[in-house]
């Protein structure tokens, strides 16, 4: 598994890998606020934050070049570069199970380490999901604090965690 820059290409493949209402609001929170995702939904959705350049959109491909990941990374406060945001993770659930989200996570703690300046990277995870966060827990990213959302499902309690570079 290796990154590269998100291309418009990449949406529809990524949108098929949300397949229920609830892995939406698992994957984006409350971002969408539809279901299914429309091909080139998540596109639409990234084009105006890219032309900020605090906002990374990548995508992992396996050895012959097809995508198998995906998340982004956002600076989450305008004049500070010291924190990162990771979020939009997902694998394709054709591999999911294998260890390759650990990998992906792996992947994205190394870019930040490679490209950017921030000291620190956070992220937010449902409490719904407990495979994701043992996942995020086994690269190292420790809980740090909670916060709730609301979805069609009901208020969702998500924990944020954060992991020091």
């Amino acid at each position: 598994m290796r990154l590269r820059a998100y291309t418009k290409e990449d949406s529809p493949v990524i949108a098929k890998w949300v397949r229920t209402e609830k892995e939406l609001y698992q994957w984006s929170a409350s971002i969408y606020g539809f279901y299914p995702l429309l091909p080139y939904s998540i596109d639409d959705n990234y084009v105006n934050a890219m032309k900020s350049g605090r906002f990374i959109p990548l995508t992992a491909v396996d050895d012959e070049g097809r995508p198998v990941g995906h998340f982004i990374i956002r600076y989450p406060n305008e004049n500070d570069d010291s924190s990162v945001r990771i979020g939009f993770v997902i694998v394709d659930p054709n591999i999911r199970g294998k260890g390759c989200g650990r990998e992906l996570m792996k992947l994205a703690v190394d870019y930040v380490k490679d490209n950017l300046t921030a000291t620190r990277v956070d992220l937010g995870v449902f409490e719904n999901n407990p495979k994701a966060k043992k996942c995020y827990s086994s690269v190292g990213f420790k809980d740090y604090g909670s916060h709730t959302v609301e979805t069609p499902f009901g208020q969702w309690y998500c924990t944020d965690m954060e992991l020091y570079l």
